[in-house]
């Protein structure tokens, strides 16, 4: 064998070697994405934790999309096995992943949850539609400086609005369900509502907050003028601190949300990466005590904390399509 080939064999092997001590160098889920479904998954991760005898999940926050980036950037136990979100993930991510050989995914509904804008609980009551948010907050708007620049019915108050930032699914969510539909209500081009008319302004008005809900609480408790937009858990769990605005007519309460009433809504997601099934223990035990009735049903534990269940037959079929790993396929993917 020529020197050249036996150099070649040698750096194969050691590469098989470095994949295969990878493989077996982390005996603890690693779980990255939402901040809105962070708190669900933490919950399940202690409770696993607890119940089995597997370690507690490690769960990290990172909005979203930046947990998308985290895990669709390949295989190997560097990288996350499991990626929570608040909204589907997109086509491009999904190509992202292939590309990478993350090419065997398991896409999971856990139930539903609602956006809500929120001021302190000693605040005066709010009440606004998704038409009045986008003259408000829009980018490509007018960029009224005070509510009751947008309409005199609004308070006389400095607009102040505390978010999420771009990596975050509930900032996706929003720019979709609040900005996309006030801005086709105010009579706009559906074009130009789907791209710079869902853009959020940058003068100050809207002032991205980061990943952590808990930060907004604490700031609209500080400043009473401000509104806050996170997830409804975050509300649920801290009525003695915040309430909810109402919107286009509709209270954000659980039974308005899982009726469909509540017009700010979305399903909440999480993604297993199959090729880690095998080198991290008890990923699949994980995944099927998340959606387990006893978390996620209509008489789960999740409940108390906010979750909005899926409706039965739905649950059921969520359970299956866990415990038997079906591929995503990307179909349906924006």
């Amino acid at each position: 064998m020529s020197s050249a080939k036996t150099c070649l064999t040698i750096i194969s092997f050691a590469a098989a070697l470095g994949a295969a001590t990878a493989a077996t160098a982390r005996d603890q889920i690693r779980i990255v994405g939402s901040s809105t479904v962070f708190p669900f998954s933490t919950a399940v991760a202690e409770q696993f934790g607890k119940t089995t005898d597997y370690k507690t999940p490690v769960v990290e926050s990172t909005g979203s999309g930046g947990g998308f980036k985290l895990f669709c950037a390949g295989v190997g136990t560097q990288h996350p096995d499991i990626s929570n979100a608040s909204r589907r993930m997109k086509a491009k991510e999904f190509k992202k992943c292939q590309a990478n050989g993350v090419t065997e995914i398991t896409e999971a509904v856990v139930g539903f949850d609602g956006i809500v804008i929120a001021n302190a609980v000693d605040a005066p009551d709010f009440e606004i539609t998704r038409e009045q948010l986008w003259k408000a907050l829009a980018q490509a708007g007018d960029k009224p400086a005070m509510w009751s620049d947008v309409d005199p019915a609004l308070p006389a108050e400095k607009i102040e609005v505390l978010g999420p930032p771009p990596s975050s699914g509930t900032r996706d969510a929003f720019e979709e369900l609040v900005m996309q539909k006030g801005c086709r209500a105010a009579g706009n081009d559906k074009k130009f509502c789907k791209h710079e008319g869902s853009e959020l302004r940058t003068d100050g008005a809207y002032i991205e907050a980061g990943e952590n809900d808990n930060l907004i609480v604490s700031k609209l408790q500080a400043n009473p003028v401000a509104l806050g937009i996170f997830g409804f858990s975050y509300l649920d769990q801290n009525s003695d601190k915040i309430k909810g605005a109402i919107v286009d007519g509709v209270e954000p309460t659980f039974e308005n949300i899982a009726s469909g009433d509540y017009p700010v809504s979305r399903k909440l997601y999480f993604y297993i990466k199959k090729a880690h099934i095998k080198a991290v223990p008890g990923m699949t035990e994980y995944a099927n005590l998340f959606l387990s009735d006893a978390m996620t049903g209509p008489d789960g534990a999740l409940v108390d904390k906010g979750l909005i269940p899926l409706p039965a037959a739905d649950h059921k079929a969520m359970q299956k399509q866990v415990r038997d790993l079906v591929n995503m396929t990307g179909e349906g993917l924006e």
